[in-house]
């Protein structure tokens, strides 16, 4: 395989279920889905709703080196952020009027309101901090597609494999690889490096990723996702 400008295209692959998925150097990107403090945080507004965060916070140390074994291997890492405008002019009454009735979105909380473009809590955890140039998407949906960028994002840079990650499971992460999956992307979810309020729905969740031969996409642990990243790293460089 050539690139279109002749060059072999350098690919490794990443030992996964239900088969071997292609890391692809140069059409590659890690995506990561609202890591927010809203979600992830002790008071915010995933706590509000009655559920552990703990069980998302087990997530940002495996994404943390994912996220560094990606910035080393060169593979855009993309940032998503869920939120609305201050006037929640961009949140349909069938998405506000969702949570308990005294936290719902646009309502003060701890880490100010809840999931209000610019508040604390609707920025990313520190430990996953975006770097300098790297691509922030906010959107004000579920799915990472609806309304936003993402789509010229990727065809402009020629991305056609996603590495995806982030919360939850069952709910943004699943819509956005629904969408790509529609959309002709080849996604690989991380198992470690994404996280569900509820173990049920996390195990589930991946199962349907992978079902029926894959019919969403790959499942793979972020421990093999790295290594293949360093695999593909090592062989970029040595044709460099």
């Amino acid at each position: 395989m050539t690139s279109p400008d002749s060059r072999p295209v350098t690919s490794t692959d990443v030992p996964a279920e239900p088969s071997a998925y292609p890391l692809i150097e140069g059409a590659t990107a890690l995506i990561v889905i609202d890591m927010q403090r809203d979600f992830l945080l002790p008071g915010g507004f995933g706590e509000s709703l009655g559920n552990d965060v703990s069980l998302l916070q087990r997530v940002v140390e495996p994404l943390a080196g994912l996220i560094a074994a990606a910035r080393a291997a060169g593979v855009p890492v993309i940032h998503t952020r869920e939120g609305h405008v201050p006037d929640l002019s961009d949140c349909p009454p069938a998405k506000l009027n969702r949570g308990a009735p005294s936290k719902r979105i646009g309502d003060p909380g701890p880490y100010g309101r809840i999931l209000v473009r610019g508040e604390y809590g609707h920025d990313i955890v520190d430990e996953l901090s975006p770097l300098p140039g790297e691509v922030v998407i906010d959107k004000p949906g579920k799915g990472a597609f609806y309304a936003t960028d993402l789509q010229r994002i990727l065809t402009d840079a020629g991305i056609t494999q996603l590495i995806v990650t982030g919360v939850t499971t069952e709910v943004c992460v699943h819509t956005t690889t629904r969408e790509a999956n529609d959309r002709g992307y080849e996604c690989l979810v991380v198992s470690d490096c994404v996280g569900s309020y509820f173990p049920e729905f996390q195990r589930v969740g991946l199962e349907m990723v992978k079902a029926q031969g894959g019919i969403f996409g790959w499942v793979a642990s972020s421990d093999d996702v790295v290594a293949a990243l360093a695999a593909l790293s090592e062989r970029t460089s040595s044709l460099a």
